[in-house]
């Protein structure tokens, strides 16, 4: 049987901003309104805390606030509060209207609005305290929309296999041919620089129009098939990371985490919108995959000696 925590409160009527801070409170936690001044959520140490924060805050307001357990004999009266259908009815409404848009809308402004439908799915289904198939079924459309957008942005983009990433030596990849597919984005032009910059500094790179024209005495990179790609949660610059003994350094650590974020989502990355803005721009403007690697390089640069110097 569920236990539940009430709220009860009271504030003065005069002091307007605490009342709004207590409604955004609650609103952000889930609370459900039994009546005015008296509010409902499944108990637990996080759900309760929420409701002794807004207490702590009404008393130190001038008002009275009480936080009480209870244990009623059955759900039934109390569940349906919870019922998140509408939210993710209106979440569904918007990811299919996204997805319509994807030969229509430029692929980066595609990609910030799938982070924010992302944001808010997170945001419904961590106040969604008894998930059902409304939760799977918009999950299930944002997997979806993720996946189109991932094909427009990234045709053939490599699917994750799981495999052990065994562990190479620098001195063997010396003045090779590295092979990936043309137009590349963030994890491709990443890779591509950390093989330049840390791997093999005389790499010379071949864009393939299909991953099968990759030639034999080529490295592959981020396709199916490829030498280096994909493997569990890493994407491909996280795999020559770890193939190559590279995950010590911190730096790398930092510019892994944003490439990942860029290429399949995960945690947020506070430098992610900057670059992801910076390479949409020289990806519109440089037909020349070689040229586009030339300043992708220099971008790179630049960053890893931000990062290295920062704090």
């Amino acid at each position: 049987m569920t236990v539940w925590t009430l709220l009860i409160l009271s504030l003065p009527t005069e002091n307007a901003s605490a009342r709004m801070r207590a409604w955004r409170a609650l609103k952000a936690g889930g609370a459900a309104v039994l009546r005015d001044g008296v509010y409902l959520l499944p108990g637990g140490g996080a759900r309760r805390g929420v409701f002794e924060a807004v207490a702590a805050d009404v008393e130190a307001s001038g008002g009275s606030a009480h936080v009480l357990d209870l244990a009623p004999d059955t759900d039934a009266p109390f569940a349906g509060l919870f019922d998140r259908t509408a939210d993710y009815q209106r979440l569904a409404t918007d990811i299919t209207a996204c997805r319509g848009d994807l030969d229509a809308v430029a692929a980066p402004d595609l990609a910030r609005l799938a982070r924010k439908l992302r944001k808010a799915f997170d945001a419904v289904a961590a106040i969604d305290f008894f998930p059902g198939q409304a939760q799977a079924q918009t999950a299930a459309l944002l997997e979806a929309l993720d996946d189109a957008l991932r094909a427009r942005l990234s045709p053939g983009e490599p699917s994750a296999r799981a495999a052990a990433i065994e562990r190479r030596l620098v001195a063997d990849y010396a003045d090779r041919l590295w092979a990936t597919r043309r137009r590349p984005w963030v994890d491709r032009l990443a890779s591509a620089w950390l093989i330049r910059r840390f791997i093999d500094v005389r790499a010379r790179f071949l864009w393939l129009e299909q991953p099968a024209d990759c030639p034999a005495d080529a490295l592959g990179f981020d396709f199916d098939g490829a030498a280096f790609s994909h493997v569990g949660e890493r994407v491909t610059f996280e795999t020559l990371l770890a193939s190559f003994g590279l995950e010590s350094d911190p730096t790398l650590t930092r510019i892994a985490r944003i490439v990942h974020y860029l290429d399949v989502g995960g945690l947020p990355a506070p430098e992610a919108a900057g670059l992801e803005t910076l390479f949409a721009g020289m990806r519109a403007a440089i037909a020349d995959d070689d040229a586009l690697l030339e300043a992708a390089l220099a971008a790179f640069d630049f960053l890893h000696s931000a990062l290295k110097e920062g704090p």
